[in-house]
């Protein structure tokens, strides 16, 4: 093969995906974006001090409808704001309006003693049965197209924890 013909073909399968030289084969699909990632049903961060007020109040259902005290799986921006983010678990705090609701992520990374954290312990929606943290210092506007599946729900007592520990970092009342 000549070197115009070599170059060619390494251009073409850089262009359309196929083997150098080969026949051509079919390109892998771009990966699709994960619910909450982008669009209108995109999960946002917040600014705590202009939310107003949250619509507070444990109420899970198991009806599909997102709800306080559930928790679900959806893209959460990094603290970065460079685009980039992590499909994770958020915890669904509270009513916002419009269909939007307030939500603070989970973590296992060990957050002892570090007062942005709440400790939740071991629970339901880890399947590794790691001990878990609700961040707090951060909080994110979710929307139910924005999520990627129904987790499980948080006990009343660790919602009222994490409650609490919202109110009085921002002042909620």
């Amino acid at each position: 093969m000549s070197r115009t013909r070599r170059l060619i073909a390494v251009l073409r399968s850089a262009v359309m995906g196929t083997a150098a030289g080969g026949a051509g084969t079919a390109t892998t699909p771009a990966p699709q974006p994960v619910p909450g990632q982008s669009g209108p049903d995109a999960t946002i961060e917040l600014d705590p001090t202009r939310l107003g007020r949250p619509g507070w109040g444990y109420a899970p259902e198991s009806d599909g409808a997102l709800d306080p005290g559930e928790i679900v799986w959806t893209w959460v921006p990094y603290e970065e704001r460079d685009g980039r983010g992590k499909d994770r678990p958020v915890a669904i705090m509270a009513t916002l309006g419009r269909g939007n609701l307030l939500a603070i992520q989970l973590t296992s990374k060990d957050h002892s003693g570090d007062d942005h954290y709440v400790p939740l312990g071991v629970g339901p929606w880890d399947h590794d049965r790691r001990p878990s943290w609700a961040g707090i210092a951060r909080v994110f506007q979710v929307r139910q197209g924005g999520v990627r599946r129904e987790g499980t729900v948080l006990d009343a007592a660790r919602y009222a924890l994490i409650e609490r520990a919202m109110r009085d970092r921002f002042q909620w009342r």
